[in-house]
C-alpha cells in the first residue's frame, strides 16, 4: 500500500518555484538570503512531563523556557507575508504544555501558514480539540508502545499515562467526525529491542480502539549530541519483515506506514557531501526564541541566526548571522558529522541530484 502522506519520502518536489530560486542563488549570498524556509518546527516550551529513553534533545534539559506568544503573533504574520508556508509545533518539550498555544495555533492559521504538531497529547484538552483542531491540518502522536508497563518503561513515566493518551486520542477523533474537521489524526513510533514486540498489538489499538488514519513505525535516529547512547548501534535488518505483518492492518481509511526505507538507510554511507537543505528549506525556533538552520545542532552558536524575542523573522533570515551559516554550511560543513538519516535526508538526496546534475542524457525525459 502506498505511503499516501509521503512520510518515508519528501514533498519539496511539490515546490518548483522554490527550488528553482535555490538552483538560481547557488553561492551566491544575495539570492540566496532571500529563499525563505518552506517548513518551520516550533517548540512553544521547554519542559516536558516526559524522558523518553530515545530523546534526542535530553542534553538541552528540558527547561523552563517558553515563547512570548504576543510576540510569536507577530513573528507569524510576518513569516507568511516572507513564503512560510507550515509550521509544526513540537521540539524540545511537549508543546501542548503552554497554556497559549491555542492562541499560537490560530495566529499561524490566520497567517496562512499551515499547522502540525507532534506531541505525546497526555496535555490534548477538550477546549484545545474545539477550539484549535479545526485549525490544523495534522497532529502526530508519540506512542512508543502497546502496552501500558512498555510505554511507562520508554516514556518514563507513569502507566496511568498509556490510558489518558487513548482517551484524549479517542475524543479527538469522535469530535473530528462528527464535525467532519480535515485534520489528519496520526500516531508514530520509534521501533526498539523493547518494544518491537508490541507494534501489531499497538497497530491494531490505533485503527480499531482509538481510530486513527494512519500509524507510522520509524526508526531511530543516533543525535550526536544526546547523552543517550543506548540505541545508537541498532541494526534493523531482522525486524524489516514486520512490514508485511503490519501491513494486514491497512483499510481504505487506515494505514500502517512502515519506513523500512529510512531503516535500510540507516546504516548506510551518505548519498551525497554536502548539506543542500541548509540554511533554505526550514528552520527551527527554540522555546528561547533562538532561531537555528537546522535542528540537530541546537545550541551550536555556528547555527544559531538569531531571535524572535529580539529581531524581526526578515532580518534574522537576511541576516549576517545567516551568512556566515551559509558560507560555514557550504565551505566547513563535513556532514560525516551530522545526524545519520536527518529529517533532511530525502531532501538532501533530492537536491544533489539536481546539483550534480549526475544523471547521463537528462534531457530526454
Amino acid at each position: 500500500m502506498q505511503d499516501k502522506y509521503a512520510i518515508d519520502s519528501h514533498k519539496l518536489i511539490y515546490h518548483p518555484q522554490r527550488v528553482a530560486q535555490w538552483m538560481e542563488a547557488g553561492r551566491d549570498w544575495k539570492k540566496a538570503s532571500l529563499v525563505y524556509p518552506i517548513y518551520v518546527e516550533i517548540s512553544p516550551i521547554g519542559a516536558c512531563n516526559h524522558r523518553c529513553t530515545f530523546c534526542a534533545v535530553d542534553y538541552i534539559g528540558y527547561n523552563s523556557d517558553k515563547l512570548d506568544v504576543d510576540i510569536l503573533k507577530i513573528r507569524l504574520k510576518e513569516m507568511g507575508q516572507l513564503g512560510v508556508k507550515s509550521v509544526m509545533f513540537a521540539g524540545e518539550g511537549e508543546p501542548m504544555l503552554h497554556k497559549r498555544i491555542i492562541e499560537m495555533v490560530q495566529a499561524a492559521y490566520e497567517a496562512g501558514i499551515d499547522v502540525a504538531f507532534t506531541t505525546n497529547a497526555t496535555a490534548l484538552t477538550e477546549q484545545f480539540v474545539e477550539e484549535a483542531l479545526p485549525l490544523i491540518s495534522w497532529i502526530k502522536v508519540s506512542i512508543n508502545a502497546g502496552s501500558a508497563a512498555t510505554y511507562a518503561n520508554i516514556h518514563r513515566c507513569h502507566e496511568k499515562d498509556f490510558g489518558r493518551v487513548i482517551k484524549n486520542l479517542q475524543g479527538a477523533v469522535a469530535a473530528k467526525k462528527t464535525r467532519g474537521l480535515p485534520c489528519v489524526l496520526g500516531a508514530q513510533s520509534i521501533l526498539l529491542p523493547e518494544n518491537a514486540a508490541e507494534m501489531t498489538t499497538l497497530a491494531q489499538l490505533c485503527r480499531d480502539e482509538i481510530g486513527l488514519d494512519y500509524f507510522v513505525v520509524k526508526p531511530y535516529s543516533q543525535h550526536s549530541f544526546s547523552e543517550t547512547r543506548m540505541y545508537q548501534e541498532m541494526d534493523y535488518t531482522p525486524l524489516l519483515s514486520m512490514e508485511q505483518q503490519l501491513a494486514k492492518f491497512n483499510t481504505p481509511s487506515f494505514q500502517v506506514i512502515f519506513r523500512g526505507h529510512a531503516m535500510k538507510k540507516y546504516r548506510e554511507d551518505n548519498a551525497y557531501t554536502s548539506c543542500h537543505a541548509t540554511p533554505f528549506v526550514w528552520a527551527y525556533v527554540m522555546a528561547s526564541g533562538a532561531v537555528y538552520s537546522c535542528s540537530a545542532y541546537l545550541l551550536d552558536k555556528k547555527f544559531e541566526l538569531g531571535n524572535l524575542h529580539a529581531d524581526s523573522f526578515k532580518d534574522i533570515w537576511e541576516g549576517p548571522r545567516r551568512r556566515e551559516n551559509f558560507e560555514f554550511v557550504q565551505n566547513g560543513l563535513d556532514i560525516k558529522d551530522c545526524r545519520r538519516n536527518c529529517r533532511m535526508d530525502e531532501i538532501n538526496r533530492y537536491l544533489n541530484a539536481l546539483h550534480d546534475n549526475s544523471i547521463p542524457h537528462v534531457n530526454f525525459i
